[in-house]
């Protein structure tokens, strides 16, 4: 397995954009009103993401190295939660431009307009939590083994 390339994330961005737009296209007027919350799991998800990040990152430096399953289990997770952040990045996106140009004439849109800026906010952040756990999982340079451990007091 690689790290996640910057590609990756534009593709699934890319892909997430254009078949959201074409859902909203095509029936709009039939879906359900966004709950205003709904991105906010995404959110939960990068909480939990930088706290793991932090969490191996610092036994990575203390020497305190988990089996090597573990990192490999993070960096799963990591790899699939930017993909998925990346594609509902995308999806929210398209939500946005969907509605903005309609929120002064359709009631619907501009009622469902904070619900897409809080996905869209949330998913941008699950990305970047993503990227900050893989980054955390990487194999520290040789200037950072020689490094003594911080002390922490």
């Amino acid at each position: 397995m690689h790290f996640t390339r910057p590609r990756e994330l534009v593709i699934a961005a890319v892909i997430g954009l254009a078949l959201t737009y074409l859902l909203f296209e095509i029936a709009y007027a039939s879906i359900p009103r966004l709950p205003t919350m709904a991105g906010v799991t995404l959110l939960v998800l990068a909480i939990v993401e930088t706290l793991l990040g932090f969490t191996l990152r610092d036994r990575i430096r203390s020497g305190k190295v988990l089996g090597g399953i573990s990192f490999a289990r993070a960096v799963a997770l990591a790899k699939a939660s930017s993909l998925l952040g990346a594609l509902m990045l995308g999806a929210w996106l398209a939500a946005l431009g969907y509605l903005v140009p309609r929120a002064d004439r359709i009631t619907a849109a501009s009622d469902d307009l904070p619900a897409a800026a809080v996905g869209a906010g949330c998913a941008a952040a699950l990305v970047a939590a993503a990227l900050w756990l893989e980054y955390c999982c990487r194999t520290p340079e040789p200037r950072d083994r020689d490094r003594p451990p911080r002390v922490t007091g």
